[in-house]
């Protein structure tokens, strides 16, 4: 079980001591969809013991609930450019009906750090592939998982740390955190670094740092 706890403020005189800023927020709920609404869900089973259930839509339903997240984040967020591509693709689908898939923006251009969900490996392999991102952007998520499993909401805080104990975190760099719940919930975090951050500076990951990543073999591999 992980835990993580963050101190925010609103008050102007903490901005000289604080590591990031909020940019946005953005939540999404999909309870009012039956198959999303169950998809994780807490029941007993025939012993009469209480126990998560996962459907087997899960990841669909992950998937969906991205992709509305992402929709509503990303004007917010991207470059005009990419919202003109974005747009042409979503105009020309509709105007000729055609199966060519619609083009996924460059999130790369809007964030220099991702903090993918560590719920398991299918997840982060899901949102890697939607979002286009490559296995350097998952390394903090992957190698979260690995040491810690699944810490629920708070694996996103573990990543973080990774990023700053590798000193890969600078002054003006964009962070998105993204995290899944049941419900079904998306939610987007979008940081600004404001400050010099220490790579030295103890954390979660500071006795250890130095043997990461690890390279995590695939089942067939065993």
């Amino acid at each position: 079980m992980g835990g993580v706890a963050v101190l925010l403020s609103n008050k102007k005189h903490d901005k000289a001591k604080a590591k990031y800023q909020l940019r946005y927020l953005c939540r999404t709920h999909m309870g009012s969809d039956d198959q999303a609404y169950q998809s994780v869900f807490q029941q007993s089973d025939d012993a009469g013991h209480v126990g998560v259930s996962l459907s087997r839509s899960l990841l669909h339903v992950a998937g969906n609930a991205l992709k509305t997240n992402i929709t509503e984040l990303g004007p917010r967020v991207l470059p005009f450019s990419e919202l003109v591509l974005y747009g042409w693709s979503m105009i020309h689908r509709k105007i000729w009906t055609t199966k060519k898939e619609i083009y996924v923006p460059n999130f790369k251009k809007a964030f220099e750090h991702f903090c993918i969900h560590a719920g398991g490996r299918a997840v982060i392999d899901a949102v890697e592939e939607r979002l286009r991102l490559s296995k350097e952007d998952g390394e903090a998520s992957r190698m979260t998982l690995y040491r810690f499993g699944n810490t629920s909401s708070s694996s996103v805080w573990y990543e973080l740390s990774y990023l700053e104990a590798k000193g890969r975190v600078k002054r003006g760099d964009r962070v998105w955190q993204i995290a899944f719940g049941s419900g079904f919930k998306c939610n987007s975090a979008v940081w600004e670094c404001i400050s010099e951050l220490d790579p030295n500076k103890q954390n979660a990951w500071s006795d250890r740092i130095h043997l990461y990543p690890v390279h995590i073999p695939d089942a067939a591999d065993h």
